[in-house]
């Protein structure tokens, strides 16, 4: 819950009245959403992505002007940098998400290894900052050496060992079989087979990969 004025948090809308809506933020007093801050319509029983900030008068209330107060690169974070981040909206490429209460990220589809929710909070890492300061996001632990990417090759030839020679998991299944498997994202999942199958240890079937 926020207490502090610059954070943002997701926050049910528990009345609106005549003067704007209030919000419950763990406070004794609910936080004000004003009509003039409010990027649209907030109706009692909702929740919302709300940011907040201090009025004309010192008191604490409450913006789901997201955009205004969010920016959308960071000349200070660097890749690798572990970050807080707020799950927003979903995009053609997969989700936005506000990194540290201060700007914008992007968390890529291909890269995610189990479902989010708008406004859920969890640890993410940068994993990359491009030339125009806008940052991509990753929930996996940066870092993937050659001894790292070993390691997940190991654990795959001791699966199909283990199966018969065969796993029925390919570059087209979904991220979560792969990381309640292997305990990593899709992408790094495909690099180590990709590794795999130069090295000619495994070939590539429609259902699965086989053990040569």
């Amino acid at each position: 819950m926020p207490h502090e004025i610059g954070q943002v948090a997701w926050l049910k809308v528990i009345e609106v009245n005549s003067l704007g809506a209030f919000a419950d933020c763990g406070l004794p007093k609910d936080l004000f959403i004003p009509f003039a801050e409010q990027q649209y319509p907030l109706t009692e029983g909702s929740h919302a992505l709300v940011r907040v900030y201090e009025d004309n008068q010192g008191r604490l209330a409450g913006s789901t002007r997201i955009d205004h107060w969010i920016q959308d690169a960071s000349p200070g974070l660097k890749a690798g940098q572990k970050v807080s981040l707020i799950i927003a909206d979903r995009t053609e490429l997969g989700f936005k998400a506000i990194i540290n209460h201060e700007c914008w990220g992007l968390l890529y589809s291909n890269d995610l290894y189990r479902r989010v929710r708008k406004g859920e909070v969890m640890d993410g890492y940068v994993q990359r900052v491009r030339d125009d300061g806008r940052i991509d996001l990753t929930l996996n632990r940066p870092g993937f050496s050659a001894g790292k990417m070993d390691e997940i090759s190991v654990k795959i030839l001791a699966a199909l060992e283990a199966n018969g020679g065969f796993l029925a998991l390919t570059d087209k299944s979904p991220p979560p079989a792969i990381h309640a498997a292997f305990g990593v994202s899709k992408k790094v999942f495909k690099q180590a087979i990709g590794a795999l199958y130069k090295r000619r240890v495994i070939s590539l079937e429609s259902d699965g990969v086989r053990l040569i």
